[in-house]
């Protein structure tokens, strides 16, 4: 039986956000493996976890209303800077070589920058909305 390619399929594979997210967490899950300096197990993990919160949070919030998108990508972005934090320990603990560090600085405020487009965009189609509109949007199931 022939396996069919289900890209796309669900709408958050097909956000830039998304992509860009998991290449960041991919290669910081790479790169922190190969570390060669100390980072405690508790701060690697967190790093680790708060790098894949920003793909989970596009990938969750895609499936919501418009104020509930906007809603994870604010936590996106969150994550974001969670990153950002553990970026300078790193660099500090000399577990990012100086390479690392700027790489991972680049993808955050690439990743910054492109969740605060879609926040943005979210915020000013929500405005366009009737009043009634906006409470639907508000009033829908988080199913």
């Amino acid at each position: 039986m022939e396996l069919e390619n289900n890209v796309g399929f669900f709408r958050f594979e097909d956000l830039r956000i998304y992509a860009k997210a998991l290449e960041y967490a991919v290669w910081l899950h790479k790169t922190l493996a190969f570390a060669a300096g100390e980072f405690a197990p508790s701060s690697r993990d967190s790093f680790l976890s708060s790098a894949n919160a920003i793909a989970l949070q596009t990938a969750e919030g895609s499936s919501r209303n418009k104020s509930q998108f906007l809603y994870y990508m604010k936590l996106a972005k969150s994550s974001v800077r969670e990153c950002v934090v553990y970026t300078e320990l790193a660099r500090r603990l000399d577990v990012f070589t100086p390479e690392n560090y700027e790489y991972s600085r680049n993808q955050l405020m690439e990743l910054t920058k492109m969740i605060g487009s879609l926040i943005s965009s979210i915020q000013r189609s929500i405005g366009n909305l009737s009043p009634a509109e906006r409470d639907d949007v508000d009033m829908d199931p988080l199913l």
